[in-house]
Protein backbone atom coordinates (compact mmCIF):
# COMPACT_ATOMS: atom_id res chain seq x y z
CA UNK A 1 0.00 0.00 0.00
CA UNK A 2 1.53 3.29 -1.04
CA UNK A 3 1.08 7.00 -1.46
CA UNK A 4 -2.31 8.52 -0.72
CA UNK A 5 -4.01 5.27 0.33
CA UNK A 6 -1.11 4.58 2.66
CA UNK A 7 -1.55 7.88 4.50
CA UNK A 8 -5.34 7.44 4.64
CA UNK A 9 -4.86 4.02 6.25
CA UNK A 10 -2.39 5.38 8.80
CA UNK A 11 -4.74 8.22 9.77
CA UNK A 12 -7.55 5.70 10.31
CA UNK A 13 -5.34 3.45 12.42
CA UNK A 14 -4.13 6.31 14.61
CA UNK A 15 -7.66 7.68 15.02
CA UNK A 16 -6.61 11.17 13.96
CA UNK A 17 -9.98 12.08 12.45
CA UNK A 18 -11.87 11.23 15.65
CA UNK A 19 -9.43 13.17 17.83
CA UNK A 20 -9.95 16.32 15.79
CA UNK A 21 -13.63 16.10 14.91
CA UNK A 22 -14.43 19.68 15.93
CA UNK A 23 -11.76 21.04 13.60
CA UNK A 24 -12.86 18.59 10.90
CA UNK A 25 -16.42 19.97 10.91
CA UNK A 26 -15.06 23.47 10.35
CA UNK A 27 -13.04 22.28 7.35
CA UNK A 28 -16.00 20.38 5.92
CA UNK A 29 -18.24 23.45 6.28
CA UNK A 30 -15.68 25.53 4.44
CA UNK A 31 -15.60 23.03 1.55
CA UNK A 32 -19.40 23.08 1.30
CA UNK A 33 -19.50 26.88 1.30
CA UNK A 34 -16.94 27.16 -1.50
CA UNK A 35 -18.64 24.47 -3.59
CA UNK A 36 -22.04 26.16 -3.27
CA UNK A 37 -20.52 29.55 -4.14
CA UNK A 38 -18.99 28.13 -7.31
CA UNK A 39 -21.77 25.90 -8.60
CA UNK A 40 -25.02 26.57 -6.75
CA UNK A 41 -26.77 24.91 -3.84
CA UNK A 42 -28.21 21.81 -5.55
CA UNK A 43 -25.99 18.75 -4.90
CA UNK A 44 -27.62 16.88 -7.80
CA UNK A 45 -26.44 19.57 -10.24
CA UNK A 46 -23.14 20.38 -8.54
CA UNK A 47 -20.62 17.51 -8.37
CA UNK A 48 -18.23 19.38 -6.07
CA UNK A 49 -21.02 20.22 -3.64
CA UNK A 50 -22.35 16.67 -3.63
CA UNK A 51 -18.88 15.38 -2.86
CA UNK A 52 -18.43 17.91 -0.04
CA UNK A 53 -21.84 17.07 1.44
CA UNK A 54 -21.15 13.34 1.15
CA UNK A 55 -17.84 13.77 3.04
CA UNK A 56 -19.65 15.73 5.74
CA UNK A 57 -22.35 13.10 6.16
CA UNK A 58 -19.78 10.31 6.29
CA UNK A 59 -18.04 12.20 9.10
CA UNK A 60 -21.35 12.45 11.03
CA UNK A 61 -21.63 16.20 10.60
CA UNK A 62 -25.11 17.36 11.76
CA UNK A 63 -27.66 18.03 9.03
CA UNK A 64 -28.28 21.57 10.29
CA UNK A 65 -24.57 22.38 9.93
CA UNK A 66 -24.57 21.11 6.35
CA UNK A 67 -27.66 23.10 5.38
CA UNK A 68 -26.28 26.24 7.04
CA UNK A 69 -23.03 25.92 5.07
CA UNK A 70 -24.97 25.56 1.79
CA UNK A 71 -27.00 28.67 2.63
CA UNK A 72 -23.81 30.63 3.32
CA UNK A 73 -22.36 29.51 0.01
CA UNK A 74 -25.49 30.62 -1.82
CA UNK A 75 -25.22 34.07 -0.24
CA UNK A 76 -28.33 33.81 1.92
CA UNK A 77 -26.53 33.70 5.27
CA UNK A 78 -23.44 35.90 5.12
CA UNK A 79 -20.99 33.83 3.05
CA UNK A 80 -17.27 34.00 3.74
CA UNK A 81 -14.80 34.54 0.91
CA UNK A 82 -12.43 31.57 0.64
CA UNK A 83 -9.83 30.84 -2.04
CA UNK A 84 -8.40 27.44 -2.93
CA UNK A 85 -4.60 27.34 -2.78
CA UNK A 86 -2.38 24.38 -3.72
CA UNK A 87 0.91 24.09 -1.82
CA UNK A 88 3.73 21.88 -3.07
CA UNK A 89 6.93 20.84 -1.34
CA UNK A 90 9.28 18.12 -0.18
CA UNK A 91 9.65 16.09 2.99
CA UNK A 92 12.38 13.76 4.21
CA UNK A 93 14.10 11.58 1.58
CA UNK A 94 12.77 13.83 -1.19
CA UNK A 95 9.15 12.75 -0.71
CA UNK A 96 6.81 14.97 -2.77
CA UNK A 97 3.98 16.55 -0.78
CA UNK A 98 0.85 18.10 -2.29
CA UNK A 99 -1.62 20.08 -0.14
CA UNK A 100 -4.91 21.82 -0.91
CA UNK A 101 -6.16 24.58 1.39
CA UNK A 102 -9.19 26.87 1.48
CA UNK A 103 -8.22 30.19 3.02
CA UNK A 104 -9.50 33.72 3.55
CA UNK A 105 -5.96 34.97 4.19
CA UNK A 106 -3.31 33.83 1.71
CA UNK A 107 -0.36 35.39 3.56
CA UNK A 108 -1.26 33.85 6.91
CA UNK A 109 -1.79 30.37 5.47
CA UNK A 110 1.37 30.46 3.36
CA UNK A 111 3.44 31.49 6.36
CA UNK A 112 2.01 28.73 8.54
CA UNK A 113 2.47 26.06 5.88
CA UNK A 114 6.06 27.15 5.21
CA UNK A 115 6.82 26.96 8.93
CA UNK A 116 5.35 23.45 9.18
CA UNK A 117 7.60 22.23 6.35
CA UNK A 118 10.67 23.82 7.92
CA UNK A 119 10.05 22.40 11.42
CA UNK A 120 9.61 18.91 9.94
CA UNK A 121 12.87 19.12 7.99
CA UNK A 122 11.24 19.68 4.61
CA UNK A 123 10.77 22.70 2.40
CA UNK A 124 7.89 24.43 0.65
CA UNK A 125 8.49 24.53 -3.10
CA UNK A 126 7.30 26.64 -6.00
CA UNK A 127 4.05 26.16 -7.92
CA UNK A 128 4.28 23.12 -10.20
CA UNK A 129 7.32 21.55 -8.58
CA UNK A 130 5.55 18.30 -7.60
CA UNK A 131 1.97 18.53 -8.93
CA UNK A 132 2.99 16.76 -12.14
CA UNK A 133 3.78 13.64 -10.08
CA UNK A 134 0.11 13.18 -9.08
CA UNK A 135 -3.09 12.27 -10.94
CA UNK A 136 -6.56 13.30 -9.78
CA UNK A 137 -8.62 10.15 -9.24
CA UNK A 138 -11.67 8.77 -7.50
CA UNK A 139 -10.68 6.26 -4.81
CA UNK A 140 -12.81 3.66 -3.01
CA UNK A 141 -11.47 1.28 -0.35
CA UNK A 142 -13.44 -1.85 0.55
CA UNK A 143 -12.65 -4.56 3.09
CA UNK A 144 -12.06 -7.96 1.48
CA UNK A 145 -14.53 -9.63 3.84
CA UNK A 146 -17.38 -7.58 2.34
CA UNK A 147 -17.34 -8.89 -1.24
CA UNK A 148 -15.46 -11.35 -3.45
CA UNK A 149 -13.03 -10.00 -6.03
CA UNK A 150 -14.87 -11.22 -9.14
CA UNK A 151 -18.19 -9.65 -8.09
CA UNK A 152 -16.51 -6.38 -7.18
CA UNK A 153 -14.47 -6.31 -10.38
CA UNK A 154 -17.54 -6.78 -12.60
CA UNK A 155 -19.58 -4.18 -10.73
CA UNK A 156 -16.72 -1.67 -10.73
CA UNK A 157 -16.00 -1.90 -14.43
CA UNK A 158 -19.68 -1.68 -15.36
CA UNK A 159 -19.95 1.46 -13.23
CA UNK A 160 -16.98 3.08 -14.94
CA UNK A 161 -14.05 2.33 -12.63
CA UNK A 162 -10.59 2.07 -14.20
CA UNK A 163 -9.07 -0.58 -11.98
CA UNK A 164 -9.40 -2.74 -8.86
CA UNK A 165 -6.19 -3.05 -6.81
CA UNK A 166 -5.47 -5.68 -4.14
CA UNK A 167 -4.03 -3.93 -1.06
CA UNK A 168 -3.73 -7.02 1.13
CA UNK A 169 -6.70 -6.85 3.48
CA UNK A 170 -8.58 -4.42 1.25
CA UNK A 171 -9.53 -3.71 -2.34
CA UNK A 172 -9.08 -0.26 -3.81
CA UNK A 173 -11.14 0.90 -6.78
CA UNK A 174 -9.84 3.74 -8.92
CA UNK A 175 -11.87 5.84 -11.32
CA UNK A 176 -11.69 9.07 -13.25
CA UNK A 177 -13.18 12.11 -11.53
CA UNK A 178 -16.00 12.06 -14.10
CA UNK A 179 -16.92 8.47 -13.13
CA UNK A 180 -16.64 8.99 -9.37
CA UNK A 181 -20.35 9.44 -8.62
CA UNK A 182 -21.38 6.59 -10.91
CA UNK A 183 -19.07 4.17 -9.09
CA UNK A 184 -20.15 5.49 -5.69
CA UNK A 185 -23.84 5.07 -6.50
CA UNK A 186 -23.27 1.56 -7.90
CA UNK A 187 -21.48 0.42 -4.74
CA UNK A 188 -24.23 1.83 -2.55
CA UNK A 189 -26.98 0.27 -4.65
CA UNK A 190 -25.21 -3.09 -4.27
CA UNK A 191 -25.08 -2.44 -0.49
CA UNK A 192 -21.30 -2.80 -0.44
CA UNK A 193 -19.85 -1.03 2.60
CA UNK A 194 -17.16 1.49 1.65
CA UNK A 195 -14.29 2.21 4.06
CA UNK A 196 -13.04 5.28 2.17
CA UNK A 197 -14.55 7.14 -0.80
CA UNK A 198 -12.86 10.29 -2.01
CA UNK A 199 -11.56 12.31 -4.92
CA UNK A 200 -7.82 12.47 -4.32
CA UNK A 201 -4.40 13.15 -5.78
CA UNK A 202 -2.73 9.79 -6.44
CA UNK A 203 1.07 9.59 -6.87
CA UNK A 204 2.38 8.12 -10.10
CA UNK A 205 5.46 6.69 -8.35
CA UNK A 206 6.52 6.34 -4.71
CA UNK A 207 9.63 6.67 -2.56
CA UNK A 208 10.35 3.77 -0.17
CA UNK A 209 11.21 5.04 3.32
CA UNK A 210 13.27 3.70 6.20
CA UNK A 211 12.26 4.08 9.86
CA UNK A 212 13.82 7.50 10.40
CA UNK A 213 12.44 9.03 7.21
CA UNK A 214 9.03 7.43 7.83
CA UNK A 215 8.70 9.16 11.19
CA UNK A 216 9.72 12.52 9.71
CA UNK A 217 7.29 12.27 6.79
CA UNK A 218 4.38 11.15 8.98
CA UNK A 219 5.03 13.98 11.43
CA UNK A 220 5.01 16.46 8.53
CA UNK A 221 1.77 15.12 7.08
CA UNK A 222 0.05 15.08 10.46
CA UNK A 223 1.10 18.68 11.17
CA UNK A 224 -0.15 19.79 7.74
CA UNK A 225 -3.48 18.01 8.27
CA UNK A 226 -3.84 19.85 11.58
CA UNK A 227 -3.43 23.28 9.97
CA UNK A 228 -6.80 25.05 10.14
CA UNK A 229 -7.13 25.84 6.41
CA UNK A 230 -5.96 22.50 5.06
CA UNK A 231 -8.46 20.38 3.11
CA UNK A 232 -6.28 17.54 1.85
CA UNK A 233 -2.69 16.33 2.12
CA UNK A 234 -0.99 13.59 0.14
CA UNK A 235 2.56 12.43 -0.60
CA UNK A 236 4.37 9.89 -2.77
CA UNK A 237 5.82 7.59 -0.12
CA UNK A 238 5.75 3.89 0.71
CA UNK A 239 6.48 2.30 4.09
CA UNK A 240 7.35 -1.43 3.97
CA UNK A 241 5.14 -3.58 6.22
CA UNK A 242 7.96 -4.49 8.60
CA UNK A 243 8.74 -0.80 9.15
CA UNK A 244 5.07 0.17 9.36
CA UNK A 245 4.67 -1.89 12.53
CA UNK A 246 7.62 -0.13 14.16
CA UNK A 247 6.56 3.35 13.11
CA UNK A 248 2.79 3.25 13.59
CA UNK A 249 2.41 0.43 16.10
Amino acid sequence: MAGHSHWAGIKHKKGLADKKRGKLFGKLSRAIIVAAQAGGGDPDANLTLRYAVDRARKSSMPKDNIERAIQKGCGTDGADNFTEIVYEGYGAAGVAVLCVALTDNRNRTAGEVRKIFEVAGGNLGSTGCVAWMFDRKGLFTIDKSIVDEETLFELALEAGADDVVDLGGMYQLRSSIESYLGVLDALREAEIEIEVSEMAHVPQTTVELDVSSSRKVLNLLEALEDQDDMQSVTANFDIPDEIMVEVVG
